[in-house]
């Protein structure tokens, strides 16, 4: 083990020609990423990760190139800047194999203090970087960085085989911070996500398994479960959220599921400060590898799996956009595709793609839902994944319907406004893919 550095001294470590792996959002040593920033002599950085916390100089310096699997803000703010930012088309349990061919010299992470024996825990990510943390540990040629703040809470795998953790004796600079994660504080739905939230309730059966992703709709369903009336619920879910623990607090929670009986399984957390407390030795909870975690096939043997998932738009045919905005890249794939189908796989399975029928923009009202996509419009998830849509004005499911029959359905789901001119595209049977990457 290298004795514990600064930042600065530890981001000296990094070569001028070099490849480093970092992981997504709250995964990130943003101390030590900072301290990249600080110098000027990068002649060719290439970095993979996804989903940056914070803005960090280092990805607006000459020679540094991000390579981004899923955009949030600041990536999108480094791009708008004309900064060297890419995004890696792939969903979230194929950075693992992308992570490996990428084949970095530095592989840099967060984690708790160590423990009384030295085990460093991963904290609030598992992800797609654990297997390059441990090939790059048993290197001498290749450097570990990991960066430990007492903000970070003490999270737990499943041992033997995945703890979750990386001891001491096998880290090449350990850096000690006061690094605070990305806290994430709710934001009061609206109108349109309450009504979506009731619609999705009314779909969870008893004693369902649960996924949801990033978003206030996902996050209202969570927190309307933990009022209601039901239980006995299972958790499954790529990201554990606020929402996520109110259930468990509700005590609505037994994971009596399957799969990974007696604990809710996920592969990153992402919320508030209070989730971050509560997650701390909390063994409810634990974090697995993202090859795991969203597999669908895994995702598929939990009882009553319910997928929650969010789109920006949809055409009649059933073409999801979830990840860009008008043919630019936006966000990310994520789990997207593969909750969406593992939780379509066997009967009693829901998979439910939530949006609100309409988005505003220059002042003006438009369908998020379309005869046909625009030209240039990049499709997330394909139309025969699809299970149920809902909006605020319903929910329509989809599965072993024929298309004339699915364009009717999402066409009354859609905006009054609008209704009545989807109605007759799906009349007329003008719902041709239009043209996309896939």
């Amino acid at each position: 083990m290298m004795p514990r550095l600064s930042a600065a001294d530890a981001a000296a470590l990094v070569g001028s020609r070099d490849r480093l792996v970092i992981p997504l959002g709250t995964g990130q040593p943003k101390t030590f990423l900072h301290a990249l920033g600080e110098r000027d002599d990068f002649r060719e950085l290439r970095v993979f990760g996804g989903l940056l916390t914070d803005l960090f100089t280092v990805f607006t310096r000459p020679g540094v190139e991000l390579l981004s699997g899923f955009f949030g803000p600041v990536e999108r703010g480094l791009r708008a800047a004309g900064h060297c930012v890419a995004f890696v088309p792939a969903d979230f349990r194929r950075f693992t194999r992308i992570a490996r061919e990428f084949a970095p010299r530095v592989v840099a992470t967060a984690g708790a203090p160590p423990d009384a024996e030295g085990h460093i825990s991963l904290s609030l990510h598992a992800g797609a970087t654990v297997e390059e943390i441990q090939a790059v540990s048993r290197d001498p040629d290749r450097l570990l960085v990991v960066e430990t703040s007492p903000h970070l809470p003490r999270t737990f795998g499943l041992p033997p085989e995945h703890t979750h953790s990386v001891h001491v004796d096998q880290v090449d600079a350990w850096i000690e911070s006061e690094m605070q994660p990305l806290a994430l504080d709710e934001a009061p739905p609206n109108a349109a996500e309450r009504a979506i939230a009731e619609h999705v309730c009314a779909l969870v059966p008893e004693s369902a398994t649960l996924q949801t992703g990033i978003g206030a709709i996902p996050s209202q369903v969570a927190h309307r479960l933990a009022e209601g009336s039901g239980g006995s619920y299972g958790i499954h879910s790529e990201m554990f959220s606020t929402g996520l623990m109110e259930l468990h607090l509700a005590g609505k929670v037994s994971n009596q599921k399957g799969l990974y009986d007696g604990v809710s399984i996920t592969t990153f957390a992402l919320g508030s400060r209070r989730l971050y407390d509560w997650l701390d030795a909390q063994e409810a909870v634990r974090f697995l590898p993202v090859a795991l975690v969203n597999d669908p096939a895994r995702i598929a043997r939990n009882r009553n799996m319910v997928t929650i998932n969010g789109a920006l738009a949809l055409d009649l045919a059933g073409q999801v956009v979830a990840d860009t905005l008008g043919g630019a890249q936006y966000s990310g794939i994520g789990g997207h595709e593969d909750f969406v189908a593992g939780g379509g796989f066997e009967a009693g399975d829901i998979s439910l793609v939530c949006l609100p029928s309409t988005a505003e923009s220059a002042g003006e009202m438009h369908s998020r839902i379309l005869a046909e996509l625009p030209a240039g419009s990049i499709v997330t998830t394909p139309r025969h994944q699809l299970d149920v849509v809902v909006t605020e004005f319903g929910a329509a499911r989809l599965a072993g319907l024929s298309g004339p029959a699915r364009a009717a359905a999402l066409a009354e789901i859609a905006h009054p406004r609008f209704r009545g001119e989807l109605r007759e595209a799906a009349l007329g049977g003008r719902v041709a893919a239009a043209p996309s990457a896939r």
